[in-house]
């Protein structure tokens, strides 16, 4: 399995992107030198994906599955694409305040710390649909590094689309997410027309 090991600020200022949309509350008191500098349309585009990538922790090869698949799917191909990498579980995980980052929700559903509908679920890419229900396994809830998880995002708003119980781990997907309820700083009608090119 492939894994991104970029410095996580460095990475967040040379995209513009804030580190609190990565479960992040470090910020970067360094200046990005080339923040003068005219950028390209492509670079734009490009720029933009790379963003969505990073965020999602996904690499190349899968996120230009995921536009095939949107592609092909019924209505805007840029709603989808954001609706299915909304809807993976490890960003599920995220939303629901059971990991700090989404790289720590894919590693406790690398550990088979996850159940979905009542089966263990170990794939932190697995799609999520409406109407399932997603809870951390028995053996699991009484880790104390679930309970240190729990304490330190408490905060978190979790988004109308989904609905969970921090005290018994469990949660149900009312909904799939629309578009304006994905908060990610990224603009999906730049990647289509860097795709369609």
């Amino acid at each position: 399995m492939a894994v991104n090991k970029d410095p996580i600020l460095k990475r967040c200022r040379s995209l513009g992107l804030e580190p609190s949309y990565l479960g992040i509350n470090k910020e970067s008191k360094r200046e990005l030198k080339r923040a003068n500098r005219k950028m390209s349309e492509y670079g734009r585009q490009l720029r933009e994906k790379q963003k969505a990538k990073f965020i999602y922790g996904v690499m190349e090869k899968p996120f230009r599955n995921y536009y095939a698949k949107a592609a092909a799917m019924k209505g805007m191909t840029g709603t989808n694409l954001m609706v299915m990498l909304e809807t993976r579980l490890d960003n599920i995980l995220f939303r629901l305040g059971w990991a700090r980052t989404r790289r720590e929700a894919r590693q406790i559903v690398d550990h088979k710390f996850i159940a979905v509908n009542g089966k263990m679920v170990n794939i932190p890419s697995y799609q999520v649909k409406a109407g399932d229900k997603i809870e951390i396994r028995e053996g699991f809830k009484s880790y104390t590094r679930i309970k240190m998880i729990l304490d330190a995002t408490n905060g978190r708003v979790t988004p109308e689309w989904l609905s969970g119980d921090n005290d018994k781990l469990e949660a149900t997907v009312n909904a799939l997410p629309t578009r304006e309820q994905i908060d990610v700083p990224v603009d999906d009608m730049q990647i289509v027309e860097l795709y369609s090119k």
